[in-house]
């Protein structure tokens, strides 16, 4: 089973502690709408993961069985120690080129997009990164660590990560000084000039401090969250696909076939003369950038919260059974798990479509029930199924209840 699955009630449990303290010292932690959108996107994440994780570590497999140049054994603790730290020192190159090459931060962008930072920002991860982020890693698949030790050492330094995306936690002193902390990662998120492209380390801050990419967080300039071009949208697939379609955008506007490859090796941001000539952009200022935060009635806000716990625990039971499901179940799985994130975004976005989208992805839930008979594979009992369609009837009422209940644009008249 997924190790993720065994996490997934940590982190809630970690985020409702996050809540709680802000709650006693009367601070603002959560933005629900973004709370929402960071989560889904870690969720689609890990449930597109299922197919693409198989691909990174068929790569590292083939490359460690042909081309490695030691063995090293898989119950050595000075190999998982070893392995540990050569993943953190290369997880930092990963990370520092995420920042600097364009078409590496189309993939990194997602985790930065938020303008909140707590536990939530955590979660929120690109569902791209294995399309180049291999490379990074196959000096470990050549010096013989063993796949194993490479899958476990990822784990370990990806969750790691989490309990440092947080306000809650203040200077660590000496340990601000050798290791990741809520403080230098803070910094990372920022966009301020003094900040902007550093600490980089996973676990370890003293790369950072060997490559001159580390700077303290000064008290005196509180740190503004998010990215210099802001996404100002929920929707999960447009948030991995925004830099993306920009970088190819600008590649076909402009005139230079040079111009056209450098765009996506170029540091994030760099434009040809011809296109910033014809497409020019204002000034970055961090202090005047409006927060995105549409309007969400309490209805859609309630709406919205109980389905996205219950597609939680649907996403939950989709990497529990990964490995058993047949490809076209699985693969119909991660469709419409995420449909059903688009269109819990798509309300909390006060798009005209949201009502459409989530009937539609309740409707063809409810449908399958009905004549297949299970839950995308899943051969459970008689009233398990029931409570199943019962939750969906309920939830298409209230979807045409909201529906029915939106305020009509200005001049509109009666269908």
């Amino acid at each position: 089973m997924n190790p993720i699955v065994y996490a997934i009630p940590v982190f809630f449990a970690l985020i409702g502690l996050e809540l709680f303290v802000a709650y006693r010292r009367r601070v603002r932690a959560y933005d629900f709408a973004d709370a929402v959108c960071s989560i889904g996107l870690g969720a689609m994440s890990q449930v597109s993961g299922i197919f693409s994780k198989l691909v990174v570590l068929a790569i590292y497999v083939a490359v460690h069985e042909h081309l490695r140049l030691f063995s090293l054994p898989a119950d050595s603790v000075a190999v998982w120690l070893s392995g540990l730290l050569l993943y953190d020192f290369l997880y930092y190159w990963h990370h520092r080129l995420g920042h600097e090459v364009g078409v590496l931060w189309a993939a990194h962008v997602v985790h930065h997009q938020s303008e909140e930072f707590n536990l939530s920002t955590a979660l929120r991860q690109t569902s791209s990164g294995f399309l180049l982020g291999w490379l990074f890693y196959l000096p470990m698949a050549v010096l013989g660590f063993p796949p194993l030790v490479f899958v476990a050492v990822g784990l370990i330094d990806l969750l790691y990560q989490y309990w440092i995306h947080t306000e809650q936690i203040g200077r660590l002193g000496w340990f601000d000084r050798v290791f990741a902390s809520p403080s230098n990662h803070r910094v990372h998120h920022g966009v301020n000039d003094r900040y902007l492209d550093k600490n980089y380390g996973g676990i370890l801050i003293l790369w950072d401090r060997l490559f001159g990419t580390f700077i303290d967080e000064d008290a005196d300039e509180p740190v503004i969250y998010g990215t210099r071009a802001p996404l100002r949208r929920y929707d999960p697939v447009w948030s991995n696909l925004e830099v993306y379609a920009a970088l190819a955008r600008d590649a076909w506007n402009t005139r230079r076939w040079r111009d056209k490859l450098a765009l996506w090796w170029k540091p994030p941001g760099w434009r040809p003369a011809d296109v910033a000539a014809a497409d020019p952009r204002p000034a970055f200022d961090p202090h005047t950038r409006p927060r995105y935060a549409p309007a969400v009635a309490r209805g859609v806000q309630l709406h919205v919260a109980v389905q996205f716990a219950l597609l939680m625990l649907i996403g939950a039971d989709c990497l529990a059974r990964a490995e058993q499901l047949p490809l076209a179940w699985g693969l119909g799985y991660v469709a419409w798990a995420m449909l059903s994130l688009v269109a819990l975004c798509a309300w909390l976005e006060g798009r005209r479509r949201a009502p459409a989208l989530d009937l539609l992805r309740l409707g063809a839930a409810l449908t399958m029930l009905l004549l297949g008979g299970g839950w995308f594979g899943a051969a459970w009992g008689l009233p398990v199924l029931a409570a199943i369609a019962l939750l969906l009837v309920i939830s298409i009422a209230a979807a045409v209840v909201l529906a029915l209940r939106r305020p009509r644009p200005a001049g509109a008249t009666p269908a």
